[in-house]
């Protein structure tokens, strides 16, 4: 264990941070692995949002460390960039939506994590990209294929094309960050990941798979998907449960079933 990975909870929010500030957050092999045994941990408890963070004003994380990708075969270069996508897939696969607190550098395998929470806020300061082009290399804990899927295909290929970096501001814009907040990023992140607590799990999960399916299939087959997905949603109790509140005029108590 090297101690560079931190679970904490406030409240209904699982908090993840990310400190190893002297290296501005950068991602060993072994961060890699206590980032996916947290993600476990996550997974197996009762939180209702996870928030994913790095330490200190500079960095939420300026990506792999170099100097671990120089020098290796490549069966192990493959299976490093199999292990990045292995946890990355972990955090996205959450039934529990997620948002990445961006505090300053997210670079390459930062900004890969950060792709694979279900919502990103950054600070003023924040800077965002994909620079393995500038290394002879391309992204490869999958931020080929989420980026893409967030800011489009045309903007995607820009950025990981000329390793370009983008500030908070011009990430809020092509949709990359939901928000640029001014706030403390943590609580900032807290209280947007509280827009979404209140409501129940399962649903909130119906709907996510609902939208990411618009990705990967036709008009007609995403409508057929969205049909099957509200259909499950009403046979749920917390549906029974919100109609009822509606018409009785009261908030709805959802009990995640």
């Amino acid at each position: 264990m090297t101690g560079f990975v931190r679970l904490e909870r406030r409240d209904e929010i699982a908090l993840l941070t990310l400190d190893r500030q002297e290296a501005l957050n950068a991602l060993s092999f072994a961060i890699l692995d206590e980032i996916g045994a947290a993600l476990d941990e996550v997974a197996r408890s009762d939180a209702r949002a996870l928030v994913v963070t790095g330490a200190g004003p500079k960095a939420f994380c300026a990506g792999a460390d170099i100097k671990e990708l120089r020098g290796r075969d490549l069966v192990a270069q493959k299976r490093g960039a199999e292990l990045g996508q292995a946890v990355f897939a972990k955090l996205d696969a959450l039934p529990i939506p997620s948002v990445a607190a961006i505090n300053g550098f997210a670079f390459g395998g930062g900004l890969e994590l950060a792709l694979a929470c279900t919502f990103r806020i950054a600070t003023p300061n924040a800077r965002m990209g994909l620079p393995e082009i500038k290394l002879g290399l391309i992204p490869g804990y999958g931020g080929t294929q989420r980026l893409p899927r967030v800011i489009g295909e045309a903007r995607a290929l820009e950025l990981i094309m000329s390793g370009r970096n983008v500030a908070a501001d011009e990430a809020e814009r092509i949709g990359l960050v939901s928000r640029v907040v001014t706030g403390g990023p943590v609580e900032e992140a807290i209280a947007f990941a509280r827009l979404f607590t209140p409501y129940s799990l399962p649903v909130l999960g119906f709907a996510r798979d609902a939208v990411r399916r618009a990705a990967s299939l036709s008009l007609s087959e995403g409508l057929k998907a969205e049909a099957e997905l509200s259909t499950l949603a009403y046979r749920t109790a917390d549906a029974e449960e919100g109609m009822a509140a509606f018409s009785e005029k009261r908030k709805p108590e959802f009990r995640d079933a």
